[in-house]
């Protein structure tokens, strides 16, 4: 403390400053050093502020790290639960997959049906944000009315609507760049024939779900389609979806069927009966090539031609697989049946004489006639001149019930093992034949038989008489129990014998089906079809021919039909020259015979053209059905001839980068090729061989891939 003992200031003496004072005692105090403040200042002096700051940082850090484990620790245990199942609802569903279905080969491996992938638009009304907006955008896209498509969403109550199934690719694009929310697309398959018409009535179709409507489509669907199966699918932020492949999880699919078809023979006889339908103006034609040695079913034919591709265009009548749901009156090609019945049972020999009555035989109330006028001829005549009435006498000869176990033994009224949808046919008990019914049945009346059977009767009658059944699946083989034996070798020998006369003969009603440097052996056949309104017979008919080559040993067996010709009734004219040509043209293909022999057997140089092999497959010689000519048409050079692919094919293979699938394969099956598509998508990202590689012209196999992608 400092005094003042005055407050007068005292002249003598300087002012006195506290300050000063102050600041010069504070200066001078041995204490000072001693207070909190310096303790302080010293502290601080001492201190490492790099290290200071160092464990500051790391204190931050520690205090950090331990907040988000503390956070982690969180979600995990106290919230996991919930947040897991949000985000399973979010980016995982479960979804019924129904799969790519199987692809249908030919013999060789020619791809007859396949899928490819397509995309659906569908709407959940729930989810669109504007109805108004969504119409008027989605509608010209879809080629839908947009206010039927503002009232069909906005009033419905599902929670999924399909608004076009199986769209193309550019009507897909149109839809994923709209973004429309409530709007989606999914993926399908689409059923793909690269053939076209080729085969089409026999492979079928499937419908909007894929599932088997017609053909082997529907007869073979257990193993062509898939079993729906329930998957686990994850979507990402934009909600497209991908296959958990990681947890074995594949997309099912369906088994591969290979067919006994050859595409080059079913071409063949796909021409001849579309040219002998429009010949001779018929209501209906087919064929069938068999294999006799193994029982293949080598082509299946049938005209007016049926695309698959576009079967909501065509009407049933023309999907109808005629050949083997039609049951028809066979007439004069059901012959050698009876003959060889006769035979087996020794109620005629080949020399038997049989009084053909003239012509004309009334029996009671019956009255038959033949189409000549013969009379007592040795049996084996009989099927040469088909008399209808010297088969009514050895139908009479041979009895109903015997008759009917033969005929039913050959496997008439029943269905084949064929894996179609066909009919049983009409072959009626034996207590119920009168004898007007025995005498007609043994010409080819009051009885129905398909196409299928027909070849199924003869198929055994060439084996030796022991049946064996027909077969149209590659890999199936025969059913061993049912090869029995029904007529002895002498028989089927002698009957193979008169059918050979038929042809062979110059009085033969079968002479049109000659082929010259091969013996041929068949039956006519010219079948009066029933007026269901009147009655009676009208006067249709059905002109048929059974044949077979070379008749010593038969290679092929061949069938034509030919319903209501108009211009010519008589199986002789109508169907004989149909056969004449798929067999010729098939002995060319198979190299049995040579082309320059068949050229002369069709007797001039325009009836069978050389033919050659461009790109593995022989080429026709022969006009494609459908194709007019004009006086002023331009000649064009040859090009691939394939029922379906009437387009002039490219000498290269094309540049394909970019197109959609349907278009890339339709693109290469003109040229006859069917490439092997990889990877998953709607667009070919990449081809090879590249673009503008020729084609092989020997005959060399070329593996021709495409890589698909969604962009």
């Amino acid at each position: 403390m400092f005094k003042f003992t005055s407050r007068k200031r005292n002249r003598n003496r300087p002012a006195y400053t506290p300050r000063r004072e102050k600041a010069s005692r504070i200066t001078r105090n041995p204490r000072a050093g001693k207070g909190s403040g310096a303790r302080a200042a010293a502290w601080l002096g001492k201190v490492d502020w790099g290290r200071l700051r160092i464990n500051v940082v790391v204190c931050i850090f520690c205090l950090l790290w331990v907040g988000l484990w503390g956070r982690a620790w969180y979600l995990q245990m106290v919230e996991g639960p919930r947040l897991a199942d949000r985000a399973r609802r979010q980016h995982m569903a479960s979804e019924l997959v129904s799969g790519r279905r199987g692809m249908i080969y030919d013999r060789n491996g020619q791809v007859l049906a396949r899928s490819v992938e397509a995309r659906s638009v569908y709407a959940k009304p729930q989810d669109v944000e504007d109805f108004l907006v969504m119409a008027n955008t989605l509608g010209p896209i879809l080629g839908i009315a947009p206010q039927k498509l503002y009232d069909e969403l906005s009033k419905s109550k599902r929670r999924f609507v399909w608004l076009r199934r199986k769209v193309d690719d550019y009507t897909a694009e149109a839809v994923r760049k709209a973004n429309l929310p409530g709007i989606g697309l999914s993926k399908e398959y689409d059923r793909v024939y690269p053939f076209k018409h080729m085969a089409g009535q026999l492979l079928g179709f499937v419908g909007l779900d894929d599932k088997g409507l017609e053909g082997i489509e529907r007869s073979l669907e257990a193993r062509l389609g898939c079993i729906p199966t329930r998957q686990i699918v994850q979507r990402d932020a934009m909600g497209r979806r991908f296959y958990l492949h990681e947890e074995g999880q594949t997309e099912p699919r369906g088994q591969d069927v290979t067919l006994t078809i050859d595409v080059q023979m079913q071409f063949i006889a796909e021409e001849a009966v579309a040219r002998a339908a429009r010949d001779y103006d018929a209501r209906w034609s087919g064929a069938l090539v068999v294999d006799v040695p193994t029982g293949d079913i080598l082509a299946w034919a049938q005209y007016p031609f049926f695309n698959p591709n576009t079967y909501r265009e065509s009407s049933p009548l023309i999907y109808r697989n005629r050949l083997a749901a039609d049951a028809l009156e066979p007439g004069s090609t059901f012959k050698p049946f009876v003959m060889a019945a006769a035979l087996q049972e020794r109620k005629i020999t080949p020399n038997t004489l049989i009084d053909c009555e003239r012509g004309k035989w009334v029996s009671k109330t019956f009255t038959i006639r033949d189409t000549s006028i013969q009379g007592i001829l040795p049996a084996s005549k009989v099927l040469r001149y088909s008399s209808n009435i010297g088969m009514a006498k050895i139908g009479l000869a041979l009895g109903a019930p015997v008759f009917h176990r033969y005929l039913h033994s050959l496997g008439f009224g029943e269905r084949t093992s064929v894996p179609v949808a066909e009919s049983r046919g009409i072959l009626r008990i034996p207590r119920d034949w009168s004898e007007v019914d025995l005498m007609s049945t043994a010409f080819g009346q009051s009885i129905s038989v398909t196409g299928l059977q027909m070849a199924q009767g003869y198929l055994t009658l060439l084996n030796h008489g022991v049946y064996k059944p027909l077969r149209l699946i590659r890999e199936e083989s025969h059913v061993e129990e049912r090869h029995k034996r029904i007529f002895s070798e002498k028989t089927t020998r002698e009957v193979m014998d008169m059918m050979r006369d038929v042809v062979e003969e110059r009085d033969g009603t079968g002479r049109r089906a000659r082929i010259a440097g091969v013996e041929v052996a068949g039956k006519t056949g010219t079948a009066q079809k029933a007026d269901h309104r009147a009655g009676t017979y009208g006067n249709k008919h059905l002109a048929s021919f059974v044949g077979f080559l070379p008749a010593d040993e038969p290679r092929y067996l061949i069938f034509v039909m030919v319903d209501e010709p108009s211009r010519n009734q008589f199986g002789g004219v109508v169907a004989a020259p149909v056969f004449k040509e798929i067999a010729g043209r098939a002995l060319t293909y198979t190299g049995i015979l040579s082309e320059t022999m068949v050229t002369r057997a069709a007797g001039g140089s325009n009836a069978g053209q050389a033919a050659g092999r461009q790109r593995g497959l022989k080429l026709a010689g022969l006009d494609v059905p459908y194709l007019a000519k004009t006086a002023d048409a331009p000649r064009r050079a040859p090009a691939m001839q394939l029922p379906g692919h009437l387009a002039r094919a490219s000498s290269r293979v094309p540049d394909v980068m970019g197109k959609s699938v349907r278009n890339a394969v339709e693109l290469f099956a003109r040229a006859g090729v069917v490439p092997e598509l990889k990877g998953s998508g709607t667009r070919v990202v990449r081809q090879s061989p590249p673009a503008g590689t020729a084609w092989p012209e020997d005959g060399t196999s070329v593996h021709y891939i495409l890589w698909l992608s969604e962009r």
